[in-house]
């Protein structure tokens, strides 16, 4: 062979074995992430191949599948009360993907996860179709439903609620909201409905619930008080503190105004969480520094993120203040914010003795033929409160509702605690005030239920704004539903 054709021969067996190599890569080694690569056709075409599993409440599915044509992606979800539920479920849609539940569980759903394998084997066996598996919820439909409903006819808003004992989350709301049946397939009218629901001002895909932050306003005096109790600031809720009115913070000369002309010179810490003085909250938690504050936030789950499976942002207490800002912090003011979930959490907390239990919504996983995949057991998360002060900042709450702010949470059979609160906003407090409402439910039988709802209510007289008029009775609605469901 002469020198030229030996190159030509040399050079074509160097393409041959490129392409043998490239051709293994793909084969072996890129063959899973090819396999369920998004942008790759056939993952599409197989995942809406079969109905898709459902997403269950109280035993039964607020999800479907529906039949399409004239696409090859066969089956499109569809939802029940898409709008109360998407808050919960998140969406599955073909032209812009999964959210939340839909995305976290998608290969429960759609059958192709590997703890499924045995059954699919044996489904291939017998001939019977591939099928999705369920993701058992732990939500109460009738707790969902009238926070729902509180909120929709209130404008933008959140509720949370929780059973205390093992974490369980019975209820997640948020206004305005969207039916993610309106965006499920892959059309274009379901991408331009994604597109105007994705612009909207008033952001209804947000998950205020879960992923927006809200100054506490007065709800966040339940952290200052457990911080005073834990560090032994406090011992009897009963007796006077040492609360001038003026209070000047420190370091200023800014005297840290109380609501009109409430009765707070040196109350005593029931009182002062009764009519929610301003000036004993931020004086005990000036006194008590940065350090002890940020210890006993962080106990209640502050500055990290929750994950329920969905993830949850953190709320937020600064670790660097000096004197005047950690006053401030101190009644839910200055850089202090927090998810609906982080206060349902608190009110949890102190309504278990002091026992935070990890919060979680999905219960159990479920293979097609209804076999258990996965079952969450309750988890305990931390103890922010000793039992004796959980008890005594119970009794504290229950004052609140019996004699304070929060009277409109009272329910007949039952011992209800509450706090209000009323977050000013914007530049110069120039924006119209969110109110909360913070609580929980005792009965005979224990306590199921612990809430937390915010309302951001743009209709609403300025004046007339406070979480004891817009945010407890949504509260009770939910707390009576969940009590008349045991």
């Amino acid at each position: 062979m002469n020198k030229p054709l030996r190159r030509i021969a040399i050079f074509c067996g160097l393409l041959v074995l490129t392409l043998l190599i490239r051709d293994n890569w793909l084969q072996y080694v890129k063959a899973d992430s090819l396999a369920s690569d998004d942008n790759n056709r056939r993952v599409a075409i197989a995942r809406y191949s079969t109905p898709r599993g459902d997403i269950i409440v109280d035993g039964k599915s607020i999800t479907g599948s529906k039949a399409t044509s004239g696409t090859d992606l066969k089956y499109k979800r569809t939802w029940k009360d898409g709008p109360m539920w998407s808050p919960v479920t998140g969406y599955a849609s073909q032209v812009v993907g999964a959210t939340q539940i839909e995305s976290i569980e998608d290969g429960i759903l759609t059958g192709n996860d590997d703890r499924l394998f045995f059954r699919n084997t044996l489904d291939m066996v017998t001939g019977k179709k591939k099928a999705g598996g369920n993701v058992v919820t732990t939500l109460n439909a009738k707790a969902q439903k009238a926070a729902y409903d509180g909120l929709k006819n209130r404008g933008k808003g959140a509720a949370v609620a929780i059973e205390p004992s093992t974490g369980k989350i019975l209820a997640l709301a948020s206004t305005p909201s969207y039916d993610p049946s309106s965006f499920a397939g892959n059309s274009n009218d379901d991408g331009g409905t994604f597109s105007k629901l994705d612009k909207d001002k008033d952001k209804p895909l947000l998950n205020r619930a879960l992923r927006e932050t809200y100054p506490p306003g007065s709800t966040f005096k339940l952290v200052t008080a457990a911080a005073a109790l834990e560090s032994g600031k406090v011992t009897d809720i009963d007796a006077k503190t040492e609360s001038p009115v003026p209070f000047i913070m420190k370091g200023t000369t800014t005297p840290l105004k109380n609501e009109g002309n409430i009765p707070c010179e040196n109350v005593s810490l029931r009182n002062a969480l009764k009519v929610s003085c301003n000036s004993v909250f931020g004086k005990l938690g000036q006194d008590m520094g940065n350090k002890t504050m940020l210890d006993e936030a962080e106990k209640f789950g502050f500055n990290e993120q929750q994950f329920v499976p969905v993830r949850s942002n953190a709320s937020n207490f600064d670790d660097d203040m000096n004197d005047s800002q950690v006053a401030l912090s101190s009644i839910g003011q200055y850089d202090t914010a927090t998810t609906p979930l982080q206060m349902a959490m608190v009110a949890s907390a102190i309504a278990n003795d002091g026992k935070l239990m990890k919060p979680y919504m999905v219960d159990e996983l479920k293979a097609s033929n209804l076999d258990t995949i996965e079952k969450t057991e309750p988890e305990e998360m931390s103890r922010p409160l000793s039992e004796e002060n959980a008890q005594k900042l119970q009794a504290m709450m229950e004052t609140v509702v019996n004699e304070g702010t929060g009277t409109s949470a009272k329910i007949d059979g039952a011992t209800v605690g509450g706090k209000t609160g009323t977050a000013q906003h914007g530049v110069d407090n120039s924006e119209k005030p969110y109110a909360w409402f913070v609580s929980y439910a005792k009965t005979s039988s224990g306590t199921p239920v612990a809430v937390a709802v915010v309302v951001e209510d743009g209709a609403a007289n300025r004046d007339d704004i406070s979480g004891g008029g817009l945010a407890a009775p949504i509260a009770k609605s939910v707390m009576e539903a969940v009590i008349n469901s045991k």
